[in-house]
């Protein structure tokens, strides 16, 4: 049985702290892979200051290179927008395979806000992953309050497999200052670079049965 990770976003751009904590993350949860789920059009965040999704492909590609992260277009087949639906296909599409879905420590104050966000959580598990100055914004996240119930320690989250969803823990990764915003502030042409790598992707074939 396959252990693969879960990783949205919309990698505007991707970048060496997306890649650094990715690699953490297979290593503490003892992933075969962990898959970057680029998305299309995130749908709570708005469209100006986006870059074009094949540049932000392109540059997931990059920095996905040579290792066990593979970038993905899944979302873009598909059709989905919401991480709940998404994960709902894959999770039906892969039977065999075991799935965790991770979150930047920063994106967990507005999970509350994330369609249908309760039944997410109750189809995988969930890893937390640390980021610099979050960890009080993290701990009152408005989603916690129903969340706390479900997390389990640090100590356990490689057994993941064996844990039954809801389930939720906490990483602490090597700290990673990068900042998608903070790159695009020092160059905001980024994307004419990448646009040019984002060549199409063949769909992820299903799972033999």
């Amino acid at each position: 049985m396959r252990r693969i990770g879960l990783l949205g976003g919309s990698f505007n751009p991707a970048h060496r702290g997306h890649r650094r904590m990715s690699l953490a993350a297979i290593d503490a949860l003892g992933l075969d892979e962990l898959w970057w789920l680029v998305s299309p059009g995130n749908p709570l965040k708005p469209a100006a200051g986006m870059a074009p999704y094949a540049a932000r492909l392109g540059s997931a590609r990059l920095n996905a290179r040579r290792s066990r992260i593979r970038v993905s277009e899944f979302e873009a087949q598909a059709g989905t927008r919401f991480t709940v639906d998404t994960v709902s296909l894959i999770v039906r599409r892969w039977p065999n395979t075991r799935f965790i879905w991770l979150m930047g420590q920063d994106t967990l104050p507005e999970f509350h806000r994330w369609k249908a966000w309760r039944k997410l959580a109750a189809i995988v598990p969930i890893a937390v992953l640390s980021r610099p100055g979050y960890d009080d914004a993290a701990r009152v996240a408005r989603a916690m309050g129903w969340l706390r119930r479900f997390v389990r320690p640090l100590a356990t989250a490689v057994e993941w497999t064996n844990w039954s969803a809801p389930a939720i823990t906490f990483l602490r990764l090597p700290p990673d200052p990068t900042s998608a915003t903070r790159l695009r502030a020092l160059d905001p042409d980024w994307h004419d670079r990448f646009a040019a790598r984002a060549r199409p992707t063949a769909p992820l074939p299903k799972e033999n049965f």
